[in-house]
């Protein structure tokens, strides 16, 4: 893969419930991470006594986080009620060159944060709360 622009990777939310997904207007920085938990099964009679891992067993998850501000009035409140409300909504994350990560999500953390001098910018972070999916894009 070649170098791409920051900027291509966009966040999206389910706007409405139906899979209308619209971009998180103003993020400046975003990030995905996946995590897989270990399951270990090593006993008396490991081989070496060397750790030994269950396979397919343990825990997997996504997680997303991004920052910057908020310039539509409609995903700023959308991001406020789903956290507000404790809801699990479907999110999209689209990587250039590479596809589109979707799957429920619930946001775990919302900061704003300001200067008297400067815009008010926000953080927003995001734990998987089921099947990660993917597709390549054409």
């Amino acid at each position: 893969m070649v170098a791409q622009k920051g900027k291509d990777l966009l966040l999206k939310i389910d706007s409405n419930g139906l899979g209308s997904f619209v971009t998180v207007a103003g993020l400046r920085s975003k990030r995905i991470a996946f995590n897989s938990e270990t399951v270990d099964v090593t006993d008396a009679d490991s081989v070496g006594r060397w750790r030994e891992l269950l396979a397919g067993s343990g825990i997997q998850r996504a997680s997303i986080s991004g920052s910057g501000i908020f310039k539509d009035q409609s995903s700023d409140a959308r991001i406020r009620t789903c956290f507000f409300g404790g809801d699990i909504v479907r999110w999209q994350l689209a990587v250039p060159d590479f596809g589109i990560v979707e799957a429920p999500f619930q946001i775990t953390a919302l900061e704003y944060t300001g200067n008297h001098d400067g815009e008010m910018t926000f953080e927003v972070a995001l734990e998987s709360a089921g099947v990660v999916g993917f597709s390549v894009t054409p």
